[in-house]
């Protein structure tokens, strides 16, 4: 917790009513404005409310090289490159402040933006390089070399807050161990991740690896698949041509059909070069295509299956499309409301959360016209869901427990209790750790096209922040699957 957050935790305790949440961005640019002037309030406003969210979904020292998924929805490398414009964006600003500003500035602002921003992209790439390395990658040694430049940078940004800004008036205050973080008391030292390196061959060997597997091939002798291009979905893919040897080789890819576009087709790989496939949906007729995709290299070839679904779906309303085996709907996004609710802006991993208002209210039996959020879901396919819902975390405060209730269309609600499976071990720990808690119903969706999922108030305080409904297609992550498109 910054020292924004800190002062609006107290601010906000002694006069509750003075912030409501359409007024939260308001007191970010109030307080920049305090302590920069107000040619760049709103800039620097922007910058901590993006850095307090992004590590609202992760506390720093409790990341780890598996938090983000390597594999699946591109998830950890959007966190680092968002983390990483964010730190250009504070450095940028900081430029222009007055030299009377510098060491506040970097204190309040630009250290703790770019000490997270390196930390994010320190785990990230040590998770990255023990994947290379299963994989035999050449690359591997440079993402060694990579981390323990970024273990480095942690410890001269460190310093330079302790022992230069303000002549060294906030000596050790950034001494904690923050790195290799095990639990509350924490080890005496920062400890870098562990890193692999091996020797190479001279010759050159030619692997492919594929968006969403930790596979390679041709070592592995299952037939190498893309991930689904949807054109409601996901609608396009890349696998990446990588060298297991010294020598450089040249590659050529070449594909079974011309709507299907391959980004570069030719090249020479040094360590590894990044192969991007679309589809020109305008030329892709309805129905299920597979397409052999052929790479060539090194003496050696690989053909890849490149599956194409171009669903016939005529939404008739406005819906979340099902795609790629599942929907994703942030709260916010409703089709249909009953009742009162508050957004709150920027709470969440993702967008925002969704809360019942007045948060006194009484507990209520869903149904009927009670208090609910709608979303319309238009599913390509029948059979039995998964529902998950993603709230904030939750402590029973009322001694009965918090319930929501849930149902497809005209079905009898299912009423879940939010905070009982508290009590699980380890449950506690880790709605703590992620920052969430998500809990999950079945239904059966017994006919294709529109249903409408309701979130009914059965309990005040829970707080929706998305909805996820896996239709069998959603995989292993830790922010969960993009949004769906929604029909208009």
């Amino acid at each position: 917790m910054g020292p924004a957050s800190t002062e609006f935790f107290l601010d906000y305790a002694w006069d509750p009513g003075k912030w409501p949440a359409e007024r939260l961005d308001e007191y970010a640019r109030q307080w920049a404005a305090r302590q920069f002037g107000q040619q760049h309030a709103t800039a620097i406003a922007e910058i901590l409310t993006e850095y307090t969210k992004f590590n609202g979904r992760r506390k720093p020292e409790l990341l780890a090289p598996d938090t983000y998924s390597l594999l699946n929805y591109r998830e950890a490398e959007s966190v680092t490159s968002a983390y990483n414009r964010l730190s250009e964006q504070a450095d940028s600003v900081g430029r222009l402040l007055p030299a009377d500003y510098k060491d506040a500035y970097y204190q309040l602002v630009l250290y703790p933006v770019k000490a997270c921003a390196n930390l994010n992209e320190l785990y990230v790439t040590a998770g990255k390089n023990r994947l290379y390395a299963a994989q035999g990658r050449s690359a591997t040694d440079s993402l060694a070399r990579r981390v323990r430049g970024l273990f480095g940078a942690d410890s001269i940004l460190a310093h330079y807050y302790n022992k230069e800004i303000a002549e060294g008036k906030w000596d050790h205050m950034m001494d904690q161990t923050h790195i290799g973080y095990t639990y509350w008391q924490q080890p005496p030292v920062n400890k870098m991740p562990e890193v692999k390196t091996f020797d190479l061959p001279a010759a050159a060997e030619m692997g492919i690896a594929l968006e969403g597997s930790a596979s390679w091939w041709p070592h592995d002798s299952a037939k190498a698949v893309l991930p689904l291009f949807d054109a409601l979905g996901q609608r396009s893919h890349y696998l990446e041509i990588f060298n297991r040897g010294q020598a450089s080789f040249d590659y050529r890819i070449g594909t079974g059909n011309p709507w299907l576009t391959v980004t570069p087709e030719k090249g020479r790989v040094d360590k590894q070069e990044r192969i991007w496939i679309s589809v020109d949906w305008r030329k892709v007729p309805a129905g299920v295509f597979h397409v052999p995709v052929t790479i060539t290299g090194a003496g050696g070839s690989v053909i890849v299956d490149a599956i194409i679904c171009y669903p016939a779906v005529q939404a008739q309303e406005k819906g979340f499309i099902e795609a790629n085996g599942y929907i994703a709907a942030e709260a916010e996004h409703y089709t249909g409301i009953q009742g009162k609710w508050q957004p709150i802006p920027g709470l969440g991993r993702t967008l925002s959360g969704m809360e019942a208002s007045p948060v006194t209210a009484p507990a209520q039996e869903p149904g009927g016209n009670s208090p609910r959020l709608e979303y319309r879901m238009i599913f390509t396919d029948t059979g039995i869901v998964n529902v998950q819902a993603w709230c904030s975390p939750a402590l029973d405060f009322s001694g009965r427990g918090l319930h929501y209730g849930i149902s497809f269309d005209d079905e009898k609600p299912q009423i879940i209790d939010l905070t009982g499976a508290n009590e699980e071990r380890g449950a506690w720990d880790k709605m703590v750790a992620d920052n969430i808690k998500i809990t999950a119903s079945a239904h059966h969706i017994s006919r294709k096209g529109t249903h409408v999922l309701k979130f009914w108030l059965v309990d005040p305080g829970p707080v929706l922040q998305r909805i996820i409904v896996d239709a069998g297609g959603v995989k292993p992550s830790y922010l969960g699957p993009p949004e769906s498109q929604l029909s208009r």
